[in-house]
């Protein structure tokens, strides 16, 4: 028996980064639903829901011909 070779352990150890990128992913699109929300409804501060839109239109229009 002393022709088998001797077993030798091995271990592989393997390093993550700790993680996927998904939290930096999701924060993003949480910030843009809030944008989109506050948006919403501030629209009437900001200018943007008008309820009705007025156009003016002059009574006569003066055209010179020479």
């Amino acid at each position: 028996m002393a022709d088998e070779p001797e077993t030798v352990e091995r271990t592989t150890i393997v390093e993550t980064d700790g993680g996927g990128g998904g939290g930096g992913v999701l924060a993003v699109v949480l910030l843009v639903i809030v944008v989109l929300v506050l948006l919403f409804l501030f629209r009437d501060q900001l200018g943007f829901g008008a309820d009705k839109t007025e156009i003016s239109i002059p009574d006569k229009i003066e055209v010179n011909v020479n």
